[in-house]
């Protein structure tokens, strides 16, 4: 018998509200998770900055990056590596999928 390990998806809202250029708080797992609608495609990261603890839904989004507010930190959305000081770690990303047009979040 093999063990089925059940991944927690945690549902984000239908694709039609969520339009390009928005961003959306969900918890994952109890983890702050934003998730960012970039170029038709979406990106899920913990909701904090790895320099100083701030939240970074609300940061600018561009060039497939976003912006810490607090210190200018980016990180990329796809792989969530830092880059531009003052981080130098990552953030933690999440997979989305889309399903019947509704968007979901898990662990990766």
């Amino acid at each position: 018998m093999s063990e089925q390990v059940q991944l927690e998806r945690v549902q984000v809202g239908a694709a039609d509200d969520l339009p390009e250029g928005s961003q959306t708080e969900v918890k994952v797992g109890g983890q702050s998770v934003v998730v960012v609608n970039y170029e038709g495609q979406y990106y899920a990261l913990k909701n904090n900055c790895t320099h100083k603890d701030f939240p970074l839904v609300g940061g600018d989004v561009d060039n497939g990056r976003i912006t810490c507010e607090k210190h200018g930190a980016r990180f990329e959305l796809a792989t969530g590596k830092a880059k531009a000081l003052p981080a130098v770690k990552p953030v933690k990303i999440f997979r989305t999928e889309v399903e019947d047009g509704v968007v979901y979040v898990l662990p990766l």
